[in-house]
């Protein structure tokens, strides 16, 4: 187990920092006289099990092997919802620990499903904590994806290493160094969209956590008629600005701020990425305007809005798009799918392995046509070979599968067809609502079954952890080889 020190070390740390956290919303209870003694409660248990696992493991060797960051990764998210449900257990919510647990989980893993029925009367430190715990899983992935997940070898993250001289051991200096940068850049991204929403008319406790919520592409917001609530084009534009900013790799921010000034304007995944969001708008406002000409009372800026918050699986809804017709339904499940870019805090299969597998089947095509023809595939100047692109197809293979089993688990459950599929795909993309009266916009998962709440649960930390990180661990020979 001395091995594993440095895994519990760093938990300790986490549940340390997710406790002291707690005190902002004892901070807002104090400011809106709204006293639960819930979050003191939560966080004395959760500070106290994080001193537990810090001290108990002081004397690690600072130095993880592959094993350890896979455990690291799957323990750091479902620590995280365990203690961060506590406050919605203790709370005046008096939520059940399964739809507390659900809640939690689909904030950090920056989902956005929610159990809470009634929105506009839950209290504001529970409004807040809820957007807290989407700013820290939002941040959590950013750094992983391109600090950890390239060193795992998961679904093509390798691409992205910041270094190719990089090992396990360097881990943890390289983390510190680059998290910090990421923090920053992050932290200034929230505080500026924060300005704005407060300029154009929130008042300053919303502005706050819907940029939280916003840069983290989570989409938790504070009422239920989530951010259409506020009626607003100019509240609209701003957050469809900074879901964009918060859909790109954060790495181009670092190397933006290095030097690379046409970073923003080269990067493949980037210009696919704004590409995709373009053609969808037109696509979708012509389908509403002309074909379905029942719905043109729909504003371009409510299809453009509603467009990016679910290919970025964001979830903020203005518009009730459950009543578009059929085509929007079918068109929303595959935004879903595809996500944003890697390196950011979208969710989804992720633009560059579509790109990369759109290369690999045109290879395929002309591979029957040109018999003796060789035909290699490139992303953004290097070479993806066998290996990388066993590891793309078996990831979206994957992720595929992982969609039809919980859509058959929740069938089985007898949820109906339209919410089955869309809560899987909800959950698995990270997205947020789903689609049809129950879990649509106007929705929420709180009338479903314990049963389909966990399988839920399950589907966003394998989605947001990209699906390898979590199944590995249950493969004896990857323990056996390391």
């Amino acid at each position: 187990m001395s091995n594993y020190k440095t895994v519990f070390f760093t938990l300790g740390v986490l549940q340390i920092i997710l406790g002291l956290s707690m005190i902002v919303p004892i901070l807002i209870q104090l400011i809106f006289d709204q006293i639960d003694a819930g979050f003191i409660g939560s966080m004395i248990v959760t500070i106290v099990f994080g001193f537990l696992f810090f001290i108990s493991n002081y004397d690690h060797d600072k130095k993880i092997s592959l094993p350890q960051a896979f455990l690291l990764t799957a323990l750091s998210w479902l620590s995280i919802a365990i203690f961060g449900s506590l406050p919605l257990i203790f709370s005046s919510t008096d939520l059940s620990f399964t739809d507390a647990f659900f809640e939690s989980m689909s904030g950090i893993t920056t989902t956005g499903s929610t159990i809470i029925t009634n929105l506009n009367e839950t209290s504001k430190a529970i409004l807040l904590w809820r957007g807290m715990l989407q700013w820290f899983g939002g941040i959590g992935i950013i750094v992983m994806a391109i600090t950890l997940m390239p060193l795992m070898n998961i679904g093509g993250m390798q691409l992205f290493n910041i270094s190719s001289n990089d090992t396990s051991e360097k881990i943890f200096p390289k983390t510190k160094e680059v998290s910090l940068r990421l923090l920053s850049i992050y932290s200034l991204l929230t505080l500026t969209c924060a300005f704005f929403y407060f300029i154009f008319g929130m008042n300053f406790f919303d502005s706050i956590v819907h940029a939280m919520t916003t840069i983290a592409t989570g989409g938790f917001a504070n009422y239920n008629e989530s951010i259409g609530y506020f009626n607003s084009s100019l509240i609209e534009i701003n957050a469809i600005i900074f879901i964009i900013l918060g859909s790109i790799p954060f790495i181009s921010y670092i190397k933006y701020l290095a030097g690379d000034k046409k970073i923003f304007f080269k990067d493949t995944q980037i210009k696919t990425f704004i590409i995709l969001v373009i053609i969808s708008i037109l696509l979708m406002f012509f389908y509403l305007s002309v074909i379905n000409k029942s719905l043109t009372e729909i504003s371009f800026l409510s299809v453009s809005f509603n467009i990016i918050s679910i290919l970025t699986g964001t979830g903020y809804a203005t518009e009730n798009f459950s009543n578009w017709g059929q085509f929007p339904l079918v068109y929303f499940i595959i935004l879903m799918f595809i996500g944003g870019c890697a390196g950011s805090t979208t969710c989804g299969i992720k633009i560059f392995r579509v790109q990369i597998l759109y290369q690999f089947i045109s290879n395929q095509l002309k591979k029957i046509i040109y018999p003796r023809g060789i035909f290699k595939i490139k992303y953004q100047n290097n070479n993806v070979d066998e290996k990388f692109m066993d590891s793309i197809i078996s990831f979206i293979f994957l992720y595929i599968l992982i969609f039809f089993v919980v859509t058959a688990l929740l069938s089985l459950d007898g949820l109906n067809f339209i919410t089955a599929i869309s809560a899987a795909a909800t959950s698995i993309s990270n997205v947020g609502p789903g689609l049809g009266d129950i879990i649509g916009p106007n929705g929420s998962f709180s009338s479903l079954s314990d049963f389909s709440k966990w399988v839920l649960s399950a589907a966003m930390i394998l989605g947001r952890l990209e699906l390898f990180a979590i199944l590995v661990l249950f493969i004896p020979s990857f323990w056996r080889k390391y």
